[in-house]
């Protein structure tokens, strides 16, 4: 293979400036071009259609037949008019990514453009090829996808694209939108309540999100040469070069050419899609960079951060570069994440997770943040479980990304102004000359408007006005970690709210009831709250004393879905069955079998067809050379030791895989998906990944440099 990793650098020396120009000097000019949204229907339906489409949306209502028709026709009239041909009910199946069916609008019969209401509303996919957990059987192929119209249709080439749920066919959900919307719409209707005390007009909470995505960017031809790449996403060997991460030049330094020509076509496309994309820049680790947007509606962030991704892959392929998502696709340098920032916002306006100078919008500020503190308390495994991938495992805990132990982090001050409301007294916290907050039972006058700091080790961070879910992973769906935690605040809310006015009717005027359960909720959730290092051995130590989860394998972490209080919270909101959480788990028990599977086999194919091979080529090299310094009368000890020392690494890499295909052998007899996810795990995974790779990376730095096989960290790294 030596030959592949020379070729590869060779076409990367070649390689010429892909030109990338603007459509218009000003984004505003062709910014959401592509959509079909709010203005495109208002232009193209009647007033009284355009209205019933945008009361349904707000009211979490289903549209009559007559409306979608009438919609079906607009949209197809102006995809038509940008020379679209077909359309498609474009879903998010359990597999991780998205799914598509391409229909023609030529009906060949009529020899017309047809595209009816009835198509738009509901399209027929084939659900037993997706992942469905056993719901369906593969002689049980029917399933449905339906239009979502709170998410946007848009023109992606010459295909109208219609965001869309996914069921089966007796009604079960098989796609991540699908208990999102509802865990919004939960979140929705509890928060309005809550709102309600203290504001009559809000009539609806919207959860709002900016997810901020880090990824790797690296030469395709670079990125071929590496299999182990192409088939897992990440690097299974590759030793650490002796430049990494640790002069810390690479963040917020120059974008490079080739990634900055990329960087501004995929947004040049991006926004043409309507996606806000705001912020570019390096990350930490070599050929590591970020892409932010600005904040949108939850269910509108996530479809836009998965067409972003799929966006992303087709421009970098223009441009001969490869776009890597994977959580850890480089041992000892940073992962990547998909920083969730997640905020609830009123139809009056008002961020509720917003501090003001009015006393009455900081106690509904204060209202939402303790109990949205309390919920993570309540559900922290729940929240751990949301973000349990495979790929996510490689990460947590290391290189500027949260532990896997759940913590919420609030900054000093407003550690500050909850202990002193727990203790019912007054606080003043300075900041400049004239802010400040008092607390008391009777009155909350102003709050400081920037009160924390940042903690990069912690998994919930509040920053100002928002909370950051740090720890979702860079390649996972975002609605799986929204689902949770809208729903567990939703869930925490009516707790709430079915105490205070319970405490109202007996009495207990409306502020000293609120403050009463905050103040409970303060305490009972102080042991989740950390300020410190997140990566400490002492907190480890520190989180189990407060007794604190710290799982740090996907098998274990989704355990919690799965728990009699789980299934009951998911079921109390509508959000998702019994029988969906449990097919749920076994999709990702599965998922979770095939990822180490693969990561198993590509491992032991490089090690014992390439690695090995090359060590022993390059090791009967230095045998003659041991040879000829001996007929010399020359010391050859150092040349027999390198000998000695490639002949230990070549049996440690031998036996290792060996044993890894017999512990796969025995494992894949066992029926239990359960019990086969933690044996991958364990026996496999945990038992000789690091094994493996550890001689394999001691090899590399023995043997020449020029029979190699694998394209090294330094050139994949920092070769563009």
């Amino acid at each position: 293979m030596a030959h592949l990793r020379i070729e590869a650098l060779r076409k990367l020396h070649e390689r010429n400036a892909v030109t990338v120009s603007s459509p218009s000097p000003k984004v505003s000019d062709f910014f959401g071009e592509n959509v079909f949204g709010a203005e495109q229907m208002r232009a193209s339906l009647a007033p009284a259609v355009f209205q019933k489409v945008t009361a349904a949306i707000k009211n979490h209502e289903k549209i009559d037949a007559a409306t979608a028709d009438a919609v079906a026709s607009a949209a197809k009239a102006w995809a038509m008019s940008k020379s679209a041909t077909h359309f498609t009910h474009w879903f998010q199946p359990m597999t991780g990514g998205t799914a598509e069916k391409h229909d023609s609008f030529f009906d060949a019969l009529s020899g017309l453009e047809k595209f009816k209401g009835s198509e738009l509303v509901q399209q027929e996919p084939d659900a037993s090829s997706f992942p469905s957990g056993g719901i369906r059987s593969t002689f049980e192929a029917r399933g449905y996808t339906a239009w979502d119209p709170t998410s946007p249709m848009f023109l992606y080439g010459k295909t109208l694209c219609i965001p869309t749920i996914f069921v089966s066919y007796t009604g079960e959900t098989l796609d991540h939108k699908s208990p999102l919307l509802k865990a919004l719409k939960a979140v929705d209707l509890a928060a309005t309540k809550v709102c309600q005390l203290f504001d009559k007009d809000i009539q609806h909470v919207v959860a709002s999100l900016g997810p901020e995505q880090e990824y790797f960017v690296v030469d395709k031809a670079l990125y071929m040469a590496r299999p182990d790449l192409v088939m897992s996403g990440r690097t299974v060997f590759g030793h650490a070069p002796a430049r990494g991460q640790q002069m810390e030049d690479h963040y917020f330094g120059a974008i490079p050419s080739r990634v900055y020509d990329f960087m501004k076509e995929f947004e040049f496309e991006s926004w043409k899609l309507g996606i806000p994309v705001r912020t570019r820049h390096n990350e930490v680790a070599p050929s590591q960079f970020e892409v932010a947007p600005l904040f949108e509606e939850v269910n509108v962030a996530n479809d836009h951060n998965q067409l972003m991704m799929d966006v992303m892959q087709r421009v970098a392929e223009k441009h001969n570069l490869k776009v890597l998502f994977h959580e850890k696709p480089f041992a000892g340098l940073n992962g990547s994440g998909k920083h969730n920032n997640w905020s609830l916002i009123t139809d009056t306006g008002i961020n509720l997770y917003a501090p003001s100078s009015s006393a009455r919008d900081n106690l509904l500020f204060l209202t939402f943040f303790v109990t949205t503190i309390k919920a993570v308390h309540e559900h922290s495994d729940l929240l751990r479980a949301s973000i349990a991938t495979e790929a996510n495992d490689f990460r947590l805990g290391a290189n500027e990304a949260p532990p896997a132990i759940m913590s919420a982090f609030i900054g000093s001050q407003m550690s500050a102004v909850l202990d002193e409301m727990e203790k019912k007294g007054n606080v003043k916290i300075e900041k400049g000359d004239n802010m400040y907050m008092k607390l008391g039972i009777d009155q909350i006058p102003e709050i400081i408007l920037d009160a924390t700091d940042r903690n990069r080790t912690s998994p919930f961070a509040f920053t100002g006005n928002k909370f950051e879910f740090r720890a979702v992973g860079a390649s996972d769906n975002c609605a799986v970690a929204m689902t949770v935690l809208n729903l567990i605040v939703a869930d925490q809310l009516d707790k709430f709210y079915d105490v205070v006015t319970k405490d109202i009717e007996k009495g207990t005027e409306k502020r000293l009831a609120i403050a009463n359960v905050l103040r409970k909720y303060i305490k009972e959730s102080r042991s989740i709250r950390f300020e410190g290092d997140g990566y400490s051995n002492d907190w480890v130590k520190e989180a189990a004393k407060r007794g604190l989860s710290n799982v740090k394998n996907m098998p274990r972490a989704i355990e919690a879905y799965l728990t009699k209080e789980s299934i009951g919270l998911f079921e109390r909101h509508g959000v998702m069955s019994h029988k969906e959480l449990e097919a749920r788990h076994e999709i990702r028990l599965e998922a979770y079998i095939k990822r180490v599977q693969i990561e198993s086999r590509i491992l032991g194919d490089l090690a014992m067809n390439h690695i090995i091979p090359t060590a022993i080529a390059y090791q009967n090299k230095l045998i003659q050379n041991a040879n000829g310094l001996k007929s010399l009368g020359v010391d050859n000890k150092a040349v027999i030791q390198t000998i000695r020392e490639i002949s230990e690494h070549i049996d440690t890499i031998k036996n290792g895989v060996r044993q890894m295909i017999e512990e796969r052998k025995r494992i894949n007899k066992i029926t239990d998906t359960h019990k086969r996810a933690f044996a991958y795990c364990d026996d496999v995974k945990e038992k000789y990944f690091d094994k493996i790779r550890d001689a394999v990376d001691k090899l590399e730095l023995l043997v020449d440099d020029e029979d190699w096989p694998l394209v090294k960290y330094r050139e994949i790294l920092f070769l563009r």
